[in-house]
């Protein structure tokens, strides 16, 4: 049940992205350059992620266990520090540059979309280096 329902989630996650236009590099890069012509649009989709999510962790903080019965593991993190704000810093300067994030770097990939594809293996790369990097240091 929980793979099926993780499955409907990541549909549904994937169906906001392309109804937004979150897939279109050039709606992203629009909304970024706010020293040119920009495009507030995407304001109102992040807007309403931040409510959306805003509730969800209200309601999760509450609660021991999930709906389908697995163990609440919440963030427990609450410093900012070197780490996340240079990685913050990267994800934003890449995001920035590229047009895409995650999310709909996968979305635009499966949609056939080379840029994309482009995109995910350097994600892809960056995680495994990080991984190795981290293996490394223990």
């Amino acid at each position: 049940m929980l793979n099926v329902t993780a499955f409907l989630v990541g549909l549904l996650f994937g169906l906001g992205l392309i109804l937004s236009d979150m897939t279109d590099p050039s709606k992203v890069i629009g909304f970024l350059d706010v020293t040119g012509t920009w495009d507030p649009s995407l304001t109102f989709v992040l807007g309403g992620a931040i409510l959306v999510g805003s509730g969800g962790f209200t309601i999760a903080k509450k609660r021991q266990r999930s709906l389908l019965g697995a163990p609440m593991q919440l963030p427990s993190a609450t410093e900012l520090d070197k780490r996340l704000l240079l990685g913050s810093l990267a994800f934003g300067v890449g995001w920035g540059i590229a047009g895409f994030c995650p999310g709909p770097a996968v979305v635009s990939a499966a949609s056939g979309q080379p840029k994309a594809w482009i995109f995910v293996a350097a994600m892809l790369t960056g995680m495994a280096l990080y991984s190795l990097i981290e293996q490394h240091k223990k």
